[in-house]
């Protein structure tokens, strides 16, 4: 499914006006249709209800209005509250706004204080409300009587349905400057819009809808549209099947480089993972100091114990040792509890340039980086890198707000400049790549916040570097581990732990087999 920006849904509702022909009233019409069906759902039916409706004078109060119709008509009770001058409403969102008057439906100005009271007993009687005060293009700050609106609908505790995103909501980036509409459900119009994955945003829709309301789906589907949202067809369709003469040695032979003293446990996560994720041949190249430790702790994967004086660590002598051990290898996972002494930092950064094997690198691999990101441009093969949103501000010399207020714009950036594939851990996971396509995870859920999760992915992506189309194992490793943690919640809720993501990896790649 596509994810647009507000530019590019803007431009979708213009040439399907413009250049299809389809009347902009009808469009409204569709959506409102949509609205009515969602809230009708969400509510078990309107027959005999009181709905609630706040509304702007945009076309988004123009969707409410014509909402408020279909509710009149299914034997509902609405009771529309506008915010702002109705003689400055858009000319669509006028006409349905004329339809309501001329049928009676209760409608009031939030122009003084006895309308505002009147706001505040409806909100305590009704049965559900309907969020159609402002749409897509809102960003920066609402207006005091706004936020005045949307903490009334708020402190009401009712259950709320957002027409295309909730007021307050940036779409463009899901920040919240303020104050933000609590949605149970947010219907998105066309498609839904990037930042609506992306919390706080994703927090107040609620449960995410989408409706095409019949924009042709060639415009929605364009290939200019370069954000994508993961899904499991797709995801399918990237593995690739094993045929009946495959060897271990066939199927993904995966070198790790990972640990030091106190972090044995990350190398053991992201080495078990990549098997986990059906690599043929995993082997862990550690200092030998750790061997023993990492023996017991592991089976199918082998070890390649390298010298390190006792320090429990790589030392600057592995870095020949391991290039001639990685040419044995399909691909090197580098960093997971690999420390940042800056002897094992300038280790990695060696390595990975010199290295002809392609590499993915997480944690204490990218800190090796931090602020040198024109380094990853002299790696042979372009690197999959798996920060998270602390690790990639550090390694652009930004704050985590900045990076937040932008993420799409600046991964792009430095995707395409550090020639770099860009796999960014937060409450939803992106995949960015060099030429700007970005993928955004549909899986994933609060449990995940647990030590060695990133772990797990990094070896999940390395794991299935054998076994998906050309270039396709970072979203498909993103998928597949969200889809096992999402396997493993069900079962240990926020108590799950790495581990328990790792056992349900099978699981969640069998059912993309089926």
């Amino acid at each position: 499914m596509k994810l647009t920006t507000v530019e590019e849904m803007r431009n979708i509702d213009r040439r399907a006006i413009q250049e299809i022909g389809i009347p902009e009233i009808v469009l409204m019409e569709n959506a409102a249709r949509e609205i009515f069906l969602n809230l009708s759902a969400l509510i078990d039916g309107v027959q005999g209800k009181r709905i609630c409706i706040i509304a702007g004078t945009g076309n988004n109060g123009g969707d409410a209005f014509a909402a408020a119709r279909h509710i009149a008509n299914a034997g509902g009770r609405p009771i529309v509250f506008v915010l702002g001058q109705p003689d400055k409403m858009t000319p669509s969102a006028g006409v349905n706004f004329n339809v309501i008057c001329n049928m009676g439906i209760e409608i009031f100005s939030l122009a003084g204080e006895r309308d505002w009271d009147k706001l505040l007993v409806v909100l305590k009687t009704a049965d559900a409300a309907v969020d159609g005060l402002v749409g897509t293009g809102f960003a920066g700050e609402l207006r005091e009587n706004a936020q005045r609106l949307i903490a009334a609908v708020n402190k009401a505790t009712l259950p709320v349905l957002a027409i295309d995103v909730p007021s307050g909501v940036n779409a463009e980036n899901g920040q919240v400057a303020a104050v933000a509409v609590q949605a149970a459900v947010t219907v998105a119009l066309g498609a839904p819009k990037w930042g609506m994955m992306f919390a706080p945003g994703s927090v107040h829709c609620g449960r995410l809808l989408s409706d095409g309301i019949g924009i042709p789906a060639e415009l929605l589907e364009d290939v200019h549209i370069r954000q994508q949202l993961l899904q499991a067809e797709e995801v399918k369709e990237w593995l690739l099947p094993r045929p009946a003469d495959c060897h271990k040695g066939s199927c993904g032979r995966i070198l790790v480089l990972a640990g030091s003293r106190g972090m044995t446990g990350a190398a053991v996560l992201a080495s078990q993972a990549a098997l986990a994720a059906g690599a043929g041949v995993v082997t862990l190249a550690c200092p030998d100091s750790l061997n023993d430790i990492l023996e017991v702790k592991l089976t199918e994967v082998m070890t390649l114990p390298l010298p390190d004086r006792g320090q429990g660590r790589f030392v600057k002598e592995n870095l020949q040792s391991l290039l001639e051990a990685a040419q044995a290898y399909d691909l090197v996972l580098v960093g997971p509890g690999l420390g940042r002494e800056e002897q094992v930092q300038e280790l990695v950064r060696e390595f990975v340039t010199a290295s002809a094997k392609p590499v993915v690198l997480d944690a204490d691999g990218i800190y090796a980086f931090r602020e040198q990101g024109e380094l990853l441009t002299m790696c042979r093969q372009a690197p999959v890198l798996t920060p998270h949103l602390g690790e990639m501000a550090v390694l652009l010399g930004i704050s985590v707000p900045e990076l937040r207020e932008d993420l799409l714009a600046l991964t792009r950036e430095a995707a395409a400049e550090y020639q770099t594939v860009f796999v960014v851990k937060s409450e939803t996971t992106i995949v960015v790549y060099p030429d700007g396509m970005a993928y955004a995870a549909g899986t994933g859920n609060p449990g995940m916040a647990t030590a060695g999760c990133g772990d797990v992915l990094a070896g999940s992506i390395a794991g299935l570097y054998g076994q998906t189309a050309a270039g396709r194992a970072a979203p498909a490793g993103v998928y597949i581990h969200g889809s096992a943690g999402d396997l493993a919640y069900e079962e240990r809720g926020n108590c799950l732990m790495a581990h328990d993501i790792i056992n349900k990896i099978s699981d969640a790649m069998a059912r993309l087999c089926k």
